[in-house]
């Protein structure tokens, strides 16, 4: 099992690096070449570049991840393609389900539809302390669930 970063955009990169350090898991962390980083992490994180370019970054994420990996990622898009085999968390924080994802793209549909006729939308908040909190535990939470059915 191996923890996915969707990770040109990603406040959490570090909170989810040192919770897999803690857990002893893998972490795989995706990302344009744009986003070079000389950054030393510990010996279970690897960082992988991708060309520049719309989804470069998804296409790799897509078929590197497995069964019972887990993903962090905002990307609605993203989280639909991998959700199947994989579970898949937003940083704001919460997790993608098969309940919320169709909803999740309807909107994201309708933002971009909007955009495209001229109106402005609201772009995201800071983020917050409180939210890296509420991140934190619920990966910590997915991660000890996908950490006992590897088990089994």
């Amino acid at each position: 099992m191996k923890i996915f970063i969707d990770g040109d955009a990603s406040p959490v990169k570090q909170d989810v690096v040192e919770i897999a350090t803690n857990h002893q898991v893998e972490v795989v962390i995706v990302t344009s070449v744009d986003h070079f980083t000389t950054k030393e992490y510990p010996a279970n994180v690897s960082v992988v570049y991708v060309d520049k370019g719309q989804d470069m970054a998804d296409f790799r994420i897509v078929s590197l991840i497995q069964k019972h990996d887990i993903l962090v990622t905002q990307d609605y898009g993203l989280a639909s393609l991998v959700l199947a085999k994989a579970r898949v968390i937003h940083h704001s924080p919460w997790e993608y389900t098969t309940d919320n994802i169709d909803l999740l793209l309807a909107q994201r549909y309708h933002g971009g539809q909007l955009r495209k006729a001229g109106h402005r939308t609201k772009g995201p908040k800071p983020y917050t302390e409180e939210q890296r909190y509420s991140f934190r535990r619920i990966l910590t939470k997915v991660l000890n669930e996908q950490l006992d059915i590897n088990a089994d």
